[in-house]
Protein backbone atom coordinates (compact mmCIF):
# COMPACT_ATOMS: atom_id res chain seq x y z
CA UNK A 1 0.00 0.00 0.00
CA UNK A 2 3.14 2.61 0.85
CA UNK A 3 4.60 1.42 -2.41
CA UNK A 4 1.44 2.71 -4.88
CA UNK A 5 0.81 6.09 -2.62
CA UNK A 6 4.60 6.58 -3.14
CA UNK A 7 3.81 5.99 -7.14
CA UNK A 8 0.84 8.68 -6.97
CA UNK A 9 3.28 10.81 -5.05
CA UNK A 10 5.53 10.66 -8.14
CA UNK A 11 2.54 11.10 -10.79
CA UNK A 12 1.25 14.14 -9.34
CA UNK A 13 4.77 15.57 -8.73
CA UNK A 14 5.46 15.00 -12.52
CA UNK A 15 2.32 16.86 -13.65
CA UNK A 16 2.91 19.52 -11.76
CA UNK A 17 5.99 20.07 -12.97
CA UNK A 18 4.53 19.68 -17.23
CA UNK A 19 2.04 22.22 -15.91
CA UNK A 20 4.76 24.46 -14.83
CA UNK A 21 6.60 24.02 -18.00
CA UNK A 22 3.84 24.69 -20.26
CA UNK A 23 2.92 27.63 -18.34
CA UNK A 24 6.16 29.14 -18.40
CA UNK A 25 6.28 28.32 -22.06
CA UNK A 26 2.77 29.66 -22.69
CA UNK A 27 3.21 32.81 -20.72
CA UNK A 28 7.29 33.17 -22.65
CA UNK A 29 5.30 33.36 -26.13
CA UNK A 30 2.70 35.87 -24.41
CA UNK A 31 5.75 37.94 -23.36
CA UNK A 32 7.61 37.67 -26.83
CA UNK A 33 4.40 38.35 -29.02
CA UNK A 34 3.49 41.71 -26.56
CA UNK A 35 7.01 42.76 -27.53
CA UNK A 36 7.05 41.49 -30.97
CA UNK A 37 5.98 43.78 -33.98
CA UNK A 38 3.07 43.08 -36.19
CA UNK A 39 5.71 42.87 -38.94
CA UNK A 40 7.16 40.10 -37.33
CA UNK A 41 4.33 37.95 -35.70
CA UNK A 42 3.40 38.58 -39.40
CA UNK A 43 6.22 37.09 -41.04
CA UNK A 44 6.33 34.48 -38.60
CA UNK A 45 2.71 33.12 -39.42
CA UNK A 46 3.93 33.39 -43.11
CA UNK A 47 6.65 31.33 -42.43
CA UNK A 48 4.85 28.94 -40.39
CA UNK A 49 2.29 28.44 -43.02
CA UNK A 50 4.93 28.06 -45.77
CA UNK A 51 6.50 24.95 -44.05
CA UNK A 52 2.69 23.28 -43.89
CA UNK A 53 2.34 23.87 -47.44
CA UNK A 54 5.35 22.20 -47.83
CA UNK A 55 4.89 19.41 -45.75
CA UNK A 56 1.43 19.14 -47.16
CA UNK A 57 3.05 19.13 -51.20
CA UNK A 58 5.70 16.51 -50.32
CA UNK A 59 3.13 14.16 -48.96
CA UNK A 60 1.53 15.26 -52.08
CA UNK A 61 4.46 14.12 -54.41
CA UNK A 62 4.82 11.56 -52.63
CA UNK A 63 1.79 9.92 -53.10
CA UNK A 64 1.15 10.62 -56.18
CA UNK A 65 4.74 8.96 -57.71
CA UNK A 66 3.44 5.82 -55.60
CA UNK A 67 0.48 6.04 -58.15
CA UNK A 68 1.73 6.54 -61.22
CA UNK A 69 4.26 4.16 -60.06
CA UNK A 70 1.30 1.42 -59.74
CA UNK A 71 -0.71 2.46 -62.82
CA UNK A 72 2.60 2.07 -65.34
CA UNK A 73 3.25 -1.35 -63.54
CA UNK A 74 -0.59 -2.08 -63.64
CA UNK A 75 -0.64 -0.95 -67.84
CA UNK A 76 2.98 -3.20 -68.22
CA UNK A 77 1.10 -6.07 -66.28
CA UNK A 78 -1.59 -5.70 -68.94
CA UNK A 79 0.61 -5.28 -72.09
CA UNK A 80 2.03 -8.77 -71.21
CA UNK A 81 -1.00 -10.05 -70.73
CA UNK A 82 -2.19 -9.02 -73.61
CA UNK A 83 0.48 -10.02 -75.82
CA UNK A 84 0.75 -13.63 -74.11
CA UNK A 85 -3.10 -13.94 -74.58
CA UNK A 86 -2.61 -13.33 -78.10
CA UNK A 87 0.16 -16.24 -78.79
CA UNK A 88 -1.77 -18.26 -77.24
CA UNK A 89 -4.92 -17.59 -79.32
CA UNK A 90 -2.49 -18.14 -82.44
CA UNK A 91 -0.81 -20.83 -81.03
CA UNK A 92 -4.15 -22.77 -80.34
CA UNK A 93 -5.40 -21.75 -83.82
CA UNK A 94 -2.06 -23.63 -85.40
CA UNK A 95 -2.97 -26.95 -83.07
CA UNK A 96 -0.13 -26.59 -81.10
CA UNK A 97 0.85 -25.86 -77.37
CA UNK A 98 1.65 -22.21 -76.35
CA UNK A 99 5.38 -21.75 -76.15
CA UNK A 100 7.82 -18.71 -75.64
CA UNK A 101 8.60 -16.95 -78.16
CA UNK A 102 12.74 -17.70 -79.14
CA UNK A 103 15.00 -15.61 -78.64
CA UNK A 104 16.52 -14.63 -82.13
CA UNK A 105 19.48 -17.22 -82.52
CA UNK A 106 23.03 -16.17 -84.64
CA UNK A 107 22.61 -16.13 -88.73
CA UNK A 108 23.83 -19.01 -90.40
CA UNK A 109 23.96 -19.46 -94.14
CA UNK A 110 20.34 -19.94 -95.44
CA UNK A 111 18.69 -18.81 -92.01
CA UNK A 112 15.13 -17.40 -92.67
CA UNK A 113 15.47 -15.11 -90.29
CA UNK A 114 11.83 -12.89 -89.16
CA UNK A 115 9.43 -13.30 -91.89
CA UNK A 116 7.99 -10.44 -93.28
CA UNK A 117 9.05 -8.65 -90.62
CA UNK A 118 10.07 -5.70 -93.09
CA UNK A 119 6.94 -6.40 -95.47
CA UNK A 120 4.22 -3.88 -94.88
CA UNK A 121 1.01 -5.29 -94.33
CA UNK A 122 -1.01 -2.75 -93.17
CA UNK A 123 -3.57 -2.01 -95.88
CA UNK A 124 -6.56 0.12 -95.88
CA UNK A 125 -9.01 1.32 -98.74
CA UNK A 126 -9.75 4.71 -98.10
CA UNK A 127 -11.85 5.28 -101.94
CA UNK A 128 -13.59 2.67 -103.73
CA UNK A 129 -16.19 3.91 -106.28
CA UNK A 130 -17.45 2.51 -109.27
CA UNK A 131 -14.60 4.36 -111.24
CA UNK A 132 -12.03 3.77 -109.12
CA UNK A 133 -10.39 3.12 -106.15
CA UNK A 134 -7.75 4.33 -103.85
CA UNK A 135 -5.45 1.68 -100.88
CA UNK A 136 -2.69 3.21 -98.85
CA UNK A 137 -0.39 1.27 -97.52
CA UNK A 138 0.91 2.50 -93.64
CA UNK A 139 4.78 2.67 -93.05
CA UNK A 140 6.36 2.05 -89.86
CA UNK A 141 6.17 4.75 -87.44
CA UNK A 142 9.29 3.62 -84.79
CA UNK A 143 11.96 4.99 -83.45
CA UNK A 144 14.81 3.24 -86.04
CA UNK A 145 12.61 5.77 -88.64
CA UNK A 146 13.09 9.54 -89.21
CA UNK A 147 10.85 10.66 -91.98
CA UNK A 148 8.19 7.31 -92.06
CA UNK A 149 6.52 7.14 -95.50
CA UNK A 150 3.34 6.09 -96.10
CA UNK A 151 2.70 4.49 -99.56
CA UNK A 152 -0.81 4.87 -101.83
CA UNK A 153 -1.93 2.93 -105.21
CA UNK A 154 -4.45 4.86 -106.57
CA UNK A 155 -6.51 2.91 -110.14
CA UNK A 156 -8.90 4.85 -112.24
CA UNK A 157 -11.02 3.56 -114.70
CA UNK A 158 -10.74 4.99 -118.57
CA UNK A 159 -12.00 8.48 -118.57
CA UNK A 160 -12.60 9.07 -114.73
CA UNK A 161 -11.80 11.96 -113.04
CA UNK A 162 -10.32 12.41 -109.13
CA UNK A 163 -12.21 15.30 -108.46
CA UNK A 164 -10.56 18.56 -106.80
CA UNK A 165 -9.15 18.15 -103.51
CA UNK A 166 -6.24 19.20 -101.36
CA UNK A 167 -4.02 16.90 -99.17
CA UNK A 168 -2.64 17.81 -95.98
CA UNK A 169 0.77 16.18 -97.28
CA UNK A 170 2.96 16.06 -100.09
CA UNK A 171 2.99 13.55 -102.42
CA UNK A 172 5.13 11.99 -105.20
CA UNK A 173 3.37 10.24 -107.69
CA UNK A 174 4.49 7.54 -110.56
CA UNK A 175 2.77 6.64 -113.63
CA UNK A 176 2.93 3.02 -113.47
CA UNK A 177 0.72 2.30 -116.19
CA UNK A 178 -1.71 4.85 -118.19
CA UNK A 179 -2.09 8.80 -119.26
CA UNK A 180 -2.58 11.23 -117.01
CA UNK A 181 -3.49 15.08 -117.00
CA UNK A 182 -3.20 16.89 -113.93
CA UNK A 183 -4.23 19.74 -112.55
CA UNK A 184 -3.44 22.44 -109.75
CA UNK A 185 -2.53 25.65 -108.52
CA UNK A 186 1.04 26.72 -109.21
CA UNK A 187 1.66 30.50 -108.04
CA UNK A 188 -1.84 31.19 -107.68
CA UNK A 189 -2.39 30.09 -111.72
CA UNK A 190 -3.89 26.91 -113.14
CA UNK A 191 -0.92 24.22 -114.52
CA UNK A 192 -1.73 21.30 -116.24
CA UNK A 193 0.74 18.67 -117.27
CA UNK A 194 0.28 15.63 -119.50
CA UNK A 195 1.57 12.60 -117.66
CA UNK A 196 2.76 9.28 -119.17
CA UNK A 197 4.10 5.95 -118.15
CA UNK A 198 6.87 6.44 -116.45
CA UNK A 199 6.43 9.79 -114.82
CA UNK A 200 7.28 11.44 -112.00
CA UNK A 201 5.74 14.39 -110.20
CA UNK A 202 5.37 16.07 -106.80
CA UNK A 203 1.85 17.09 -105.43
CA UNK A 204 2.82 20.11 -102.59
CA UNK A 205 0.93 19.66 -99.46
CA UNK A 206 -2.15 22.01 -99.41
CA UNK A 207 -2.12 22.53 -103.50
CA UNK A 208 -5.58 21.85 -104.92
CA UNK A 209 -5.37 19.44 -107.87
CA UNK A 210 -7.40 16.61 -109.79
CA UNK A 211 -5.94 13.85 -111.80
CA UNK A 212 -7.61 12.73 -115.15
CA UNK A 213 -7.19 9.37 -117.18
CA UNK A 214 -7.45 10.34 -120.35
CA UNK A 215 -6.97 7.18 -121.72
CA UNK A 216 -10.00 5.82 -123.82
CA UNK A 217 -9.36 2.09 -122.78
CA UNK A 218 -7.12 1.96 -120.54
CA UNK A 219 -7.06 1.74 -116.77
CA UNK A 220 -4.39 4.14 -114.87
CA UNK A 221 -2.64 2.87 -112.07
CA UNK A 222 -0.12 5.27 -109.88
CA UNK A 223 1.81 4.63 -107.14
CA UNK A 224 2.30 7.45 -104.73
CA UNK A 225 4.57 8.32 -101.13
CA UNK A 226 2.52 10.22 -98.83
CA UNK A 227 4.89 12.44 -96.41
CA UNK A 228 2.68 12.37 -93.16
CA UNK A 229 4.99 14.62 -91.90
CA UNK A 230 2.84 18.07 -92.55
CA UNK A 231 -0.25 15.90 -91.81
CA UNK A 232 -2.30 17.42 -88.81
CA UNK A 233 -1.35 13.63 -86.99
CA UNK A 234 -4.00 11.55 -87.99
CA UNK A 235 -4.23 7.94 -88.62
CA UNK A 236 -4.20 8.69 -92.42
CA UNK A 237 -3.61 11.74 -94.77
CA UNK A 238 -6.46 14.01 -94.98
CA UNK A 239 -8.21 14.97 -98.31
CA UNK A 240 -10.25 17.91 -98.07
CA UNK A 241 -12.62 17.87 -101.51
CA UNK A 242 -13.28 21.69 -103.26
CA UNK A 243 -15.62 19.64 -105.32
CA UNK A 244 -18.22 17.87 -104.29
CA UNK A 245 -21.89 17.30 -103.60
CA UNK A 246 -23.35 14.72 -101.03
CA UNK A 247 -20.26 12.27 -101.80
CA UNK A 248 -17.84 13.76 -101.00
CA UNK A 249 -18.99 16.39 -98.97
CA UNK A 250 -16.92 19.80 -100.37
CA UNK A 251 -15.25 21.79 -97.71
CA UNK A 252 -17.65 24.57 -99.00
CA UNK A 253 -20.81 22.90 -97.39
CA UNK A 254 -19.47 23.68 -93.83
CA UNK A 255 -20.17 27.31 -94.60
CA UNK A 256 -23.64 29.16 -93.97
CA UNK A 257 -25.99 29.40 -96.82
CA UNK A 258 -26.08 32.90 -96.80
CA UNK A 259 -22.63 33.32 -96.29
CA UNK A 260 -22.14 30.76 -99.83
CA UNK A 261 -24.89 32.71 -101.39
CA UNK A 262 -23.20 35.67 -101.03
CA UNK A 263 -19.71 34.38 -101.74
CA UNK A 264 -21.08 33.26 -104.77
CA UNK A 265 -23.39 36.02 -105.56
CA UNK A 266 -26.13 33.21 -106.50
CA UNK A 267 -29.79 32.73 -105.30
CA UNK A 268 -30.28 30.08 -102.06
CA UNK A 269 -32.01 27.77 -105.08
CA UNK A 270 -28.98 27.75 -107.25
CA UNK A 271 -26.46 27.20 -104.28
CA UNK A 272 -28.19 24.45 -103.13
CA UNK A 273 -28.55 22.72 -106.36
CA UNK A 274 -24.87 22.93 -107.12
CA UNK A 275 -23.90 21.51 -103.65
CA UNK A 276 -25.73 18.66 -103.67
CA UNK A 277 -25.51 17.43 -107.11
CA UNK A 278 -23.04 15.10 -106.90
CA UNK A 279 -22.83 11.63 -105.58
CA UNK A 280 -21.07 9.30 -107.09
CA UNK A 281 -18.17 9.48 -104.71
CA UNK A 282 -14.61 11.09 -105.32
CA UNK A 283 -13.52 8.95 -108.17
CA UNK A 284 -16.03 9.49 -111.12
CA UNK A 285 -16.41 9.20 -114.77
CA UNK A 286 -15.80 12.17 -116.91
CA UNK A 287 -18.32 11.43 -119.96
CA UNK A 288 -21.85 11.32 -120.84
CA UNK A 289 -21.67 7.58 -121.02
CA UNK A 290 -21.15 6.92 -117.44
CA UNK A 291 -23.34 9.48 -115.50
CA UNK A 292 -24.21 12.80 -117.14
CA UNK A 293 -21.17 14.87 -115.93
CA UNK A 294 -19.44 17.58 -118.67
CA UNK A 295 -15.91 17.64 -116.35
CA UNK A 296 -14.57 16.10 -119.53
CA UNK A 297 -15.61 19.30 -121.95
CA UNK A 298 -14.51 21.69 -118.99
CA UNK A 299 -11.28 20.09 -118.64
CA UNK A 300 -10.75 20.23 -122.43
CA UNK A 301 -11.44 23.88 -122.18
CA UNK A 302 -8.21 26.62 -121.94
CA UNK A 303 -7.68 27.96 -118.20
CA UNK A 304 -8.38 31.42 -119.70
CA UNK A 305 -11.29 30.77 -121.14
CA UNK A 306 -12.53 28.38 -118.27
CA UNK A 307 -11.74 31.52 -115.93
CA UNK A 308 -13.65 33.76 -118.33
CA UNK A 309 -16.37 31.49 -118.00
CA UNK A 310 -16.75 30.81 -114.30
CA UNK A 311 -17.38 34.73 -114.48
CA UNK A 312 -20.96 34.39 -116.07
CA UNK A 313 -22.31 32.07 -113.16
CA UNK A 314 -22.57 35.98 -110.46
CA UNK A 315 -24.39 37.18 -113.90
CA UNK A 316 -26.49 34.73 -114.86
CA UNK A 317 -27.36 34.40 -111.10
CA UNK A 318 -28.70 38.08 -110.54
CA UNK A 319 -31.03 37.68 -113.58
CA UNK A 320 -32.63 34.36 -112.65
CA UNK A 321 -33.25 35.79 -109.29
CA UNK A 322 -36.59 36.65 -109.93
CA UNK A 323 -37.52 33.57 -112.24
CA UNK A 324 -38.57 30.36 -110.58
CA UNK A 325 -35.75 28.56 -109.64
CA UNK A 326 -34.68 25.03 -111.07
CA UNK A 327 -33.10 21.99 -109.79
CA UNK A 328 -29.57 22.96 -110.50
CA UNK A 329 -26.46 20.68 -110.04
CA UNK A 330 -22.85 20.34 -110.94
CA UNK A 331 -23.53 19.02 -114.51
CA UNK A 332 -26.23 21.78 -115.14
CA UNK A 333 -23.88 24.91 -114.14
CA UNK A 334 -20.45 22.94 -116.03
CA UNK A 335 -22.83 23.05 -118.69
CA UNK A 336 -23.80 26.65 -118.81
CA UNK A 337 -20.04 27.47 -118.05
CA UNK A 338 -18.69 25.07 -121.35
CA UNK A 339 -21.44 25.17 -123.44
CA UNK A 340 -23.12 22.45 -125.09
CA UNK A 341 -21.33 18.90 -125.03
CA UNK A 342 -21.23 18.40 -128.79
CA UNK A 343 -20.80 21.71 -130.06
CA UNK A 344 -19.02 21.10 -133.44
CA UNK A 345 -15.58 24.22 -134.26
CA UNK A 346 -14.46 23.55 -130.71
CA UNK A 347 -10.62 23.68 -130.03
CA UNK A 348 -9.09 21.35 -128.05
CA UNK A 349 -6.80 23.42 -125.36
CA UNK A 350 -3.16 22.81 -124.18
CA UNK A 351 -2.87 19.68 -121.80
CA UNK A 352 0.01 21.64 -120.87
CA UNK A 353 -0.30 25.23 -119.78
CA UNK A 354 1.13 27.39 -116.64
CA UNK A 355 4.79 27.38 -115.05
CA UNK A 356 5.29 24.78 -112.95
CA UNK A 357 8.43 22.18 -112.94
CA UNK A 358 7.83 19.65 -115.59
CA UNK A 359 7.38 15.94 -114.66
CA UNK A 360 10.18 13.70 -114.91
CA UNK A 361 10.50 10.39 -116.69
CA UNK A 362 12.42 7.73 -115.65
CA UNK A 363 12.20 5.34 -118.91
CA UNK A 364 13.43 8.39 -120.99
CA UNK A 365 16.95 8.32 -119.15
CA UNK A 366 20.09 5.84 -119.05
CA UNK A 367 20.35 3.48 -116.12
CA UNK A 368 22.29 4.47 -113.21
CA UNK A 369 24.23 1.20 -113.66
CA UNK A 370 23.87 -1.32 -115.97
CA UNK A 371 25.51 -4.83 -116.59
CA UNK A 372 24.32 -8.08 -117.78
CA UNK A 373 22.43 -9.01 -114.86
CA UNK A 374 20.08 -5.87 -114.38
CA UNK A 375 20.16 -2.19 -113.73
CA UNK A 376 19.00 0.54 -111.72
CA UNK A 377 17.78 3.75 -111.78
CA UNK A 378 18.15 6.89 -108.82
CA UNK A 379 16.79 9.84 -109.42
CA UNK A 380 17.59 12.83 -106.52
CA UNK A 381 17.04 16.51 -106.64
CA UNK A 382 20.17 16.93 -108.98
CA UNK A 383 18.12 15.63 -111.72
CA UNK A 384 14.65 16.75 -110.74
CA UNK A 385 14.71 20.03 -108.56
CA UNK A 386 10.99 19.23 -106.97
CA UNK A 387 12.04 16.34 -105.10
CA UNK A 388 14.82 18.97 -102.97
CA UNK A 389 11.14 20.34 -101.23
CA UNK A 390 9.66 16.67 -100.21
CA UNK A 391 13.51 15.65 -99.18
CA UNK A 392 12.25 12.20 -101.35
CA UNK A 393 13.92 10.21 -103.80
CA UNK A 394 13.22 7.37 -106.19
CA UNK A 395 14.46 4.49 -108.17
CA UNK A 396 13.34 1.82 -109.99
CA UNK A 397 15.50 -1.52 -110.35
CA UNK A 398 15.29 -4.38 -112.55
CA UNK A 399 17.11 -7.71 -112.08
CA UNK A 400 17.13 -10.68 -114.23
CA UNK A 401 16.55 -14.19 -113.13
CA UNK A 402 18.77 -15.07 -110.71
CA UNK A 403 20.35 -12.50 -110.07
CA UNK A 404 20.74 -10.43 -107.07
CA UNK A 405 21.72 -7.02 -105.83
CA UNK A 406 24.53 -7.08 -103.66
CA UNK A 407 24.65 -6.85 -99.93
CA UNK A 408 24.59 -3.43 -98.94
CA UNK A 409 23.93 -0.49 -96.62
CA UNK A 410 21.82 2.98 -97.28
CA UNK A 411 23.69 5.51 -94.79
CA UNK A 412 21.40 8.05 -95.69
CA UNK A 413 17.94 7.09 -95.92
CA UNK A 414 15.01 4.74 -95.52
CA UNK A 415 14.05 2.87 -98.25
CA UNK A 416 10.65 1.81 -99.10
CA UNK A 417 9.87 -0.40 -102.62
CA UNK A 418 6.83 -1.85 -104.18
CA UNK A 419 7.30 -4.75 -106.43
CA UNK A 420 6.08 -4.53 -109.91
CA UNK A 421 6.71 -7.71 -111.47
CA UNK A 422 8.40 -11.03 -110.64
CA UNK A 423 9.08 -13.06 -107.45
CA UNK A 424 12.58 -12.23 -105.53
CA UNK A 425 13.65 -12.81 -102.14
CA UNK A 426 14.45 -9.68 -99.34
CA UNK A 427 17.27 -10.12 -96.62
CA UNK A 428 17.62 -7.64 -93.66
CA UNK A 429 20.56 -8.18 -91.47
CA UNK A 430 20.14 -6.74 -87.97
CA UNK A 431 23.23 -5.22 -86.25
CA UNK A 432 24.24 -7.38 -83.92
CA UNK A 433 25.13 -9.66 -87.29
CA UNK A 434 21.64 -11.72 -86.79
CA UNK A 435 18.77 -12.42 -89.81
CA UNK A 436 16.25 -10.02 -88.88
CA UNK A 437 14.17 -10.71 -92.26
CA UNK A 438 14.94 -13.66 -94.92
CA UNK A 439 11.29 -13.78 -96.96
CA UNK A 440 9.99 -13.90 -100.22
CA UNK A 441 8.11 -10.77 -102.17
CA UNK A 442 5.57 -10.54 -104.79
CA UNK A 443 3.87 -7.68 -107.15
CA UNK A 444 2.11 -6.10 -105.10
CA UNK A 445 3.91 -6.31 -102.26
CA UNK A 446 5.34 -3.01 -100.07
CA UNK A 447 8.64 -3.68 -98.24
CA UNK A 448 10.37 -1.24 -96.46
CA UNK A 449 14.30 -1.03 -95.56
CA UNK A 450 15.31 1.17 -92.26
CA UNK A 451 18.42 3.32 -92.65
CA UNK A 452 22.16 1.74 -91.64
CA UNK A 453 20.39 -2.70 -91.91
CA UNK A 454 22.64 -4.72 -94.20
CA UNK A 455 19.91 -6.12 -96.97
CA UNK A 456 19.88 -7.11 -100.25
CA UNK A 457 17.47 -8.00 -103.01
CA UNK A 458 17.24 -11.63 -105.05
CA UNK A 459 15.88 -12.32 -107.88
CA UNK A 460 14.28 -15.72 -108.72
CA UNK A 461 15.50 -17.94 -111.40
CA UNK A 462 12.31 -18.24 -112.97
CA UNK A 463 12.10 -14.54 -114.36
CA UNK A 464 13.11 -11.11 -114.00
CA UNK A 465 12.04 -9.57 -110.61
CA UNK A 466 11.51 -5.61 -110.41
CA UNK A 467 11.04 -3.23 -108.25
CA UNK A 468 10.17 0.77 -107.53
CA UNK A 469 10.51 3.04 -104.95
CA UNK A 470 11.18 5.87 -102.90
CA UNK A 471 14.04 7.00 -100.38
CA UNK A 472 13.78 9.65 -97.27
CA UNK A 473 16.33 11.77 -98.65
CA UNK A 474 16.39 13.68 -101.65
CA UNK A 475 20.62 14.03 -101.78
CA UNK A 476 22.77 12.01 -103.79
CA UNK A 477 22.49 8.68 -102.40
CA UNK A 478 25.76 6.52 -102.24
CA UNK A 479 25.27 3.16 -100.79
CA UNK A 480 28.46 1.29 -99.12
CA UNK A 481 28.72 -2.32 -100.92
CA UNK A 482 29.43 -4.93 -99.02
CA UNK A 483 30.27 -7.25 -101.57
CA UNK A 484 31.47 -7.18 -104.96
CA UNK A 485 34.32 -5.31 -107.30
CA UNK A 486 33.02 -1.95 -106.09
CA UNK A 487 32.72 -3.09 -102.32
CA UNK A 488 34.10 -0.98 -99.04
CA UNK A 489 36.19 -4.55 -98.54
CA UNK A 490 38.32 -4.37 -101.70
CA UNK A 491 38.47 -0.52 -101.00
CA UNK A 492 39.36 -0.70 -97.56
CA UNK A 493 41.67 -4.06 -98.35
CA UNK A 494 45.16 -4.05 -96.21
CA UNK A 495 46.22 -6.26 -93.27
CA UNK A 496 43.90 -3.89 -90.67
CA UNK A 497 40.92 -5.91 -92.75
CA UNK A 498 42.38 -9.39 -93.05
CA UNK A 499 43.39 -9.35 -89.23
CA UNK A 500 39.94 -8.37 -88.27
CA UNK A 501 38.89 -11.55 -90.40
CA UNK A 502 41.33 -13.66 -88.46
CA UNK A 503 42.83 -14.12 -92.14
CA UNK A 504 46.54 -13.82 -93.83
CA UNK A 505 46.76 -10.76 -96.42
CA UNK A 506 46.84 -12.92 -99.03
CA UNK A 507 44.09 -15.06 -98.23
CA UNK A 508 42.21 -12.36 -97.56
CA UNK A 509 42.80 -10.84 -100.88
CA UNK A 510 41.92 -14.25 -102.97
CA UNK A 511 38.47 -14.04 -101.12
CA UNK A 512 37.06 -10.84 -102.10
CA UNK A 513 38.66 -10.83 -105.44
CA UNK A 514 36.53 -13.65 -106.76
CA UNK A 515 33.77 -11.68 -107.35
CA UNK A 516 34.16 -9.71 -110.71
CA UNK A 517 31.05 -7.96 -111.15
CA UNK A 518 29.57 -4.89 -108.84
CA UNK A 519 26.74 -3.96 -107.59
CA UNK A 520 24.44 -6.24 -109.39
CA UNK A 521 25.45 -9.90 -109.01
CA UNK A 522 24.66 -12.96 -110.77
CA UNK A 523 22.64 -16.09 -110.15
CA UNK A 524 23.35 -16.64 -106.51
CA UNK A 525 22.17 -20.01 -105.04
CA UNK A 526 19.94 -18.65 -102.35
CA UNK A 527 17.52 -17.79 -105.21
CA UNK A 528 17.28 -21.32 -106.27
CA UNK A 529 14.91 -23.43 -103.90
CA UNK A 530 12.91 -21.18 -101.49
CA UNK A 531 11.34 -18.93 -104.22
CA UNK A 532 10.57 -21.76 -106.46
CA UNK A 533 8.40 -22.97 -103.97
CA UNK A 534 7.01 -19.80 -103.18
CA UNK A 535 5.68 -19.44 -106.57
CA UNK A 536 4.82 -22.74 -107.07
CA UNK A 537 2.09 -21.98 -104.47
CA UNK A 538 1.38 -18.30 -105.63
CA UNK A 539 0.14 -20.27 -109.07
CA UNK A 540 -1.55 -23.17 -107.58
CA UNK A 541 -3.53 -20.33 -105.32
CA UNK A 542 -4.16 -17.87 -108.60
CA UNK A 543 -5.39 -21.27 -110.51
CA UNK A 544 -7.46 -22.39 -107.57
CA UNK A 545 -8.93 -18.71 -106.80
CA UNK A 546 -12.50 -17.97 -109.02
CA UNK A 547 -12.46 -15.20 -111.42
CA UNK A 548 -13.55 -11.99 -109.66
CA UNK A 549 -16.46 -10.24 -110.62
CA UNK A 550 -14.93 -6.89 -112.13
CA UNK A 551 -12.97 -9.97 -114.16
CA UNK A 552 -16.71 -11.51 -115.47
CA UNK A 553 -17.73 -8.51 -116.19
CA UNK A 554 -14.81 -6.56 -117.74
CA UNK A 555 -16.08 -4.72 -120.67
CA UNK A 556 -15.50 -6.14 -124.30
CA UNK A 557 -13.53 -3.43 -126.28
CA UNK A 558 -10.72 -2.64 -123.40
CA UNK A 559 -7.58 -3.49 -125.16
CA UNK A 560 -5.29 -5.75 -122.62
CA UNK A 561 -2.34 -3.24 -121.37
CA UNK A 562 1.31 -4.58 -122.81
CA UNK A 563 4.02 -5.22 -120.71
CA UNK A 564 5.62 -2.98 -119.17
CA UNK A 565 9.65 -3.03 -120.41
CA UNK A 566 8.89 -6.75 -120.79
CA UNK A 567 8.97 -7.29 -117.44
CA UNK A 568 5.61 -5.92 -115.83
CA UNK A 569 3.66 -9.14 -116.11
CA UNK A 570 -0.70 -9.05 -115.78
CA UNK A 571 -2.09 -5.79 -114.64
CA UNK A 572 -1.31 -5.81 -111.01
CA UNK A 573 -4.71 -4.82 -108.94
CA UNK A 574 -3.87 -2.45 -106.47
CA UNK A 575 -4.95 -3.47 -103.31
CA UNK A 576 -3.06 -6.34 -102.60
CA UNK A 577 -6.01 -9.42 -101.76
Amino acid sequence: MGRLKGVLLVALVVCYAMQVVVSQSYEERRRERELMSPEEEERRAKEEDWRRREKTAEEERRHRRSWEEEEEEEEERGRRKWDEDEEEQEEEERGRQPRPKPRPEPYRPGGRGGEGMFVLRDSKKVISTQAGEMRVVRGYGGKIVENPLDIGFITMEPRSLFVPQYLDSSLIIFLRRGEAKLGFIYDDELSERQLKMGDVYRIPAGSTFYIVNTGETQRLHIICSIDPSEGLGFSTFQSFFIGGGTNPVSVLAGFDPETLSTAFNVSIGELRGFMTGQDAGPIIFADTTHSPSLWANFLKVKGEERLERLKTVAESGEQKEEEEEPRKSWWNIFDSLIGSENKKGEKKGDTRTGSSPDSYNLLDREPSYRNNYGWSIAVDKHEYKPLKKSGIGVYLVNLTAGSMMAPHVNPMATEYGVVLSGVGTIQVVYPNGTSAMNTNVKEGDVFWIPRYFPFCQIASRSGSFEFFGFTTSAHRNRPQFLVGASSILRSMRGPEFATAFGLTEDRYNEIVDAQREALILPSPSAASGDTREFEEKEQSSQEKKPESKEQEKEKPGIEKVPKFMRTLGPEMIMGFE
